[in-house]
């Protein structure tokens, strides 16, 4: 469904980046039917020599694209808004935002009620196709939420929700990278204590830590259920979640999710 559509990020940063990479992996995805735009087009010298448009020319992109995605900051989208919107073709374009915190009505301030506008959260895993996406949009039209779906599915795996879960889905799937980042660092210094090199500490705790996912995701299970099935009487397991628990393993994790949301919704 993607392989014909022109599409544009404009701020390609980190995570236009991961998009942009996951894109090009997709069968039958024309390098040529991607363009990004950054302010210092140097940090995008990869991708143009897979053959992507790279330049500096937001209005240019605007025009020319299908799907005009919106990688800058939340406190950016205003003045790009500004500058694009009168190039926008709203019967034509579908526009999807990354900016997080900035509503769907914050948006249509600046463009045509008719226009087909998205919110959409991935995360940097979208580099290897492995993103979580969320997203939400105020029309529901089974065409274009399949063509957002088709392309979000391009990086990843994409669920459709309700915008009031917007910034939880961002410290859900977006922060939540990092959560899962700390909690490896940490298996890793635990590992080297016990007698492992540092890299090999670091393989061990990578394919567990994915082997964990995949025993979840293909089994359709609960993680207490799984965890029953590493658990045995008297064990060396149970003893190391017990003093985990007691130290205030899950009680911290639920508070930096909570903090997260906290500072998303002040903003």
């Amino acid at each position: 469904m993607i392989d014909t559509v022109k599409i544009g990020i404009i701020g390609c940063g980190n995570l236009g980046k991961a998009i942009a990479r996951g894109l090009l992996e997709q069968p039958g995805f024309l390098p040529g039917n991607l363009q990004v735009t950054r302010r210092n087009t140097e940090a995008l010298r990869d991708l143009a020599d897979l053959g992507v448009a790279v330049h500096t020319d937001n209005v240019q992109l605007a025009r020319e694209v299908d799907v005009l995605i919106l990688g800058v900051k939340p406190f950016n989208i205003d003045k790009i808004m500004r500058q694009i919107a009168p190039v926008l073709e709203a019967d034509r374009q579908l526009l999807l935002s990354l900016a997080t915190g900035i509503t769907l009505e914050a948006l249509y301030a600046h463009v045509p009620e008719q226009m087909a506008v998205y919110r959409v959260m991935p995360n940097i895993a979208a580099d290897i196709q492995e993103s979580v996406t969320c997203f939400c949009s105020r029309h529901q039209d089974p065409k274009q939420d399949a063509l957002v779906r088709a392309l979000m599915n391009g990086v990843g795996e994409s669920i459709q929700i309700d915008e009031p879960l917007m910034e939880a889905a961002t410290v859900l799937g977006a922060c939540g990278i990092a959560y899962v980042l700390r909690f490896m660092r940490a298996m890793i210094q635990g590992g080297i204590q016990i007698g492992f090199d540092a890299k090999t500490a670091a393989k061990i705790v990578n394919q567990t830590v994915k082997g964990a996912a995949e025993l979840m995701i293909q089994q359709d299970l609960h993680p207490e259920a799984a965890i029953d099935k590493v658990t045995t009487p008297k064990g060396c397991t149970i003893v190391g979640l017990n003093e985990m628990e007691h130290q205030g393993f899950s009680s911290a994790l639920v508070r930096g999710v909570l903090a997260s949301y906290k500072d998303i919704e002040k903003k």
